[in-house]
């Protein structure tokens, strides 16, 4: 597994758009991916010194469409704290 595959997508939110200036950033990631494998993601994807991760397990909602009930996918979400003299991510940048 290399450090593309533990990395998902951004997550772009009010919320992450808040944390953009305190260089805090949200990602989808593996659900097994524990907190050392996407610390070390982060700062060889984007280069960067990351100071703390944390992460969160959201579960999926209850959907339905008329008669028919079925459940959205469930996935893991990562915080990641930037040290303050590391650079901050240029994607996200240029969002805020």
């Amino acid at each position: 597994m290399n450090n593309y595959d533990i990395i998902i997508k951004p997550v772009l939110s009010e919320k992450s758009y808040d944390g953009i200036a305190a260089k805090r950033y949200a990602f989808v990631v593996r659900k097994d991916a524990n907190k050392t494998q996407i610390k070390m993601a982060v700062e060889s994807i984007f280069g960067v010194s990351v100071e703390k991760v944390n992460t969160v397990r959201v579960s999926g909602k209850t959907r339905r469409r008329g008669y028919t009930e079925g459940k959205t996918a469930s996935y893991k979400k990562a915080y990641v704290t930037l040290t303050a003299d590391s650079k901050a991510i240029e994607f996200f940048e240029s969002l805020a």
